[in-house]
């Protein structure tokens, strides 16, 4: 079927079940950043294959809604598809719900498949279309027109040891039930996927990129319940589980189970991370507690063996990157690179390193005017071939059991204008600026986005994304709950969570730079004004200097990277062979 042919499809069902507007969200009942195949709508409906976006599907209108990292890439994805693009005005908001309250009828019927809805999603579906009195159906027309859709994964799990992880899951779950009781509640729904990783020290390979197993969780006063494909686990993974008084049961058990719960119990939901499928389980007069899971927050602070095995995997990958920049700088011009052959052996590079499982996420390799896409995914229609001109993007991380990197760093290929290194050197003073920031306890997240923006708003320049994200231990890449950006969250920035920095300028149909480092929050001084935070780099890798304009850069930028230059050397180098030691000694050498 092509894609026109599938949204005729979709219409069809909604015109026999009287179905006013469809909607498909970019979701899996786990609300999983990356999807399983199985639940891969959009890509199969429209042919749009960026990750955030939803899709709304009337009689005779078809929208897919996202934000600016996809626009270019939407336009070119949905042409001749019968779907039209609609520009978010900001990033993550369901702009959708007040264009369905501005064009359905009186009465009418919105349907969804509330697997792939959040809950606090579908309350405000509710709630913002309540003035127009619509009526809700859950509803998987998706998988009703799709012929030979792939199956739910079922791949090799695994528990990870206690001595690589640094706590038991029984002091997990510990923690996790004071904190329930604190809040007065007897059970806890767990869907996220990176929360059952982080709780039960599970580890697998059902979502690309993210090593993570699809389950849910039960947990109450006295017993803990895992809904998984237990034939996933050895023997004596299950039994080791088993020792730790939880029990397994099948992945699709757990709606019936949460019909039985008693009608008095309390129970702590997630609403952004459990979708409403389940929670529409649960009978009257049950209370809801919506807040966020425990172990989101305990997740993001890391203790000492995730950062001292974190800080092992940074070195391995800066090895990796610095062969890499060898490889591309030695071979421009002489052999044919394309951004995905690149990407390719940066993957080499990083398998050869100890430990080394896979990517992160997929390789952002943008020359030229795709690294203007601040999302760009290179495809075999997309690639092009990287020559000894202009600037090479090149937005990468790996997965190692015993830590996850991502890295953004930009190659000056040739034949650089004054604007790219101004842009250059602009964004690397943003970066800096970052990463040397000293704040008091209580900072959010905003604050930290505002310091590091200060260095291109005074030339008017500005980035569409945020300046950070939390990053998981062997886990995914993006992690909550602290974000950098320009929302007023309030969320303070903790000791010992990990969180990217990574400004950003874009000149569409010109050039993109993004330079990112990973940081850690570690203690500064105290003294009668407050306790003071830090951050420590914890990306290894050198960042090219030869754009950069000294003139623009203030000594203590400077002074920054020169030392920061000093301890990539220090702790990369011995892991090269002395060729590599003399480039990075060459590329870190001071300015």
């Amino acid at each position: 079927m092509t894609h026109p042919e599938k949204l005729a499809a979709i219409r069809e069902l909604m015109k026999n079940e009287g179905v006013d507007a469809y909607i498909i969200p970019s979701a899996d009942p786990h609300m999983s950043e990356y999807l399983p195949d199985f639940y891969k709508s959009i890509p199969f409906v429209t042919g749009f294959t960026g990750s955030v976006s939803t899709v709304v599907i009337t009689p005779n209108f078809a929208g897919l809604w996202t934000d600016s990292r996809y626009f270019v890439q939407a336009e070119a994805q949905l042409k001749d598809s019968g779907f039209e693009l609609v520009k978010l005005r900001a990033q993550g908001m369901p702009e959708y719900i007040e264009w369905l309250g501005e064009h359905l009828q009186q009465g009418g019927k919105v349907a969804f498949d509330e697997k792939t809805v959040s809950v606090s999603l579908g309350l405000l579906l509710a709630q913002q279309l309540a003035f127009k009195e619509i009526k809700f159906q859950h509803s998987d027309y998706v998988g009703r027109i799709w012929e030979n859709r792939p199956a739910l994964p079922a791949e090799p799990a695994f528990l990870l040891p206690e001595e690589v992880v640094g706590q038991s899951v029984q002091s997990k779950l510990a923690v996790i039930r004071m904190s329930l009781a604190k809040q007065h509640a007897n059970y806890h729904l767990v869907s996220s996927l990176d929360d059952m990783a982080w709780i039960f020290n599970l580890r697998g390979q059902d979502v690309g990129y993210n090593p993570v197993v699809l389950s849910f969780a039960l947990i109450s006063e006295s017993d803990v319940k895992i809904y998984i494909d237990k034939d996933k686990l050895s023997a004596e993974d299950q039994q080791t589980l088993a020792n730790q008084g939880v029990t397994m049961l099948a992945y699709d058990l757990l709606a019936s189970d949460l019909q039985q719960l008693p009608s008095s119990s309390r129970i702590l939901i997630d609403p952004k991370r459990n979708c409403y499928y389940m929670y529409k389980q649960l009978t009257k007069g049950i209370k809801i507690l919506l807040e966020t899971n425990p172990s989101t927050h305990l997740k993001a602070i890391k203790n000492e063996v995730e950062i001292a095995n974190t800080r092992k995997a940074m070195m391995k990958d800066g090895a990796a990157m610095t062969k890499f920049f060898k490889w591309l700088k030695e071979n421009i011009g002489k052999v044919e690179i394309t951004e995905l052959s690149a990407a390719e052996v940066l993957k080499n590079f990083r398998a050869q390193q100890e430990g080394f499982v896979g990517e992160s996420f997929n390789t952002i390799a943008g020359y030229k005017a795709h690294g203007a896409l601040p999302h760009y995914a290179a495809t075999p229609e997309s690639d092009v071939t990287v020559e000894a001109d202009g600037l090479f993007l090149v937005d990468s991380g790996g997965q190692y059991q015993y830590g996850t990197t991502d890295i953004t760093r930009v190659i000056p290929m040739g034949n650089n204008t004054e604007e790219e290194s101004t842009d250059y050197t602009l964004v690397l003073k943003a970066m800096i600026e970052g990463c040397k920031a000293r704040f008091p306890k209580g900072t959010c997240g905003y604050q930290i986005d505002a310091i590091t923006r200060k260095p291109m708003w005074e030339y008017a320049l500005n980035y569409g994304h945020g300046t950070g994200h939390g990053v998981g231990y062997y886990l995914n890449v993006h992690e909550g709950p602290h974000i950098f950006n320009a929302s007023a969250t309030p969320i303070p920035v903790e000791l010992d969570t990990i969180t990217s920095i990574e400004p950003g300028i874009y000149r569409i149909g010109k050039h993109g730079i993004r330079i990112e480092n990973l940081v850690l929050t570690v203690k500064d001084e105290s003294n009668e004004f407050n306790e003071f935070y830090a951050f420590e780099s914890l990306t290894l890798a050198p960042i090219d200097t030869t754009l950069v304009k000294k003139e623009l850069l203030e000594t203590s930028h400077i002074s920054w990277l020169n030392n920061y230059h000093q301890q990539v050397y220090e702790k990369v180098s011995p892991l090269l062979n002395e060729e590599e030691k003399a480039f990075l000694k060459e590329m870190t050498k001071p300015i």
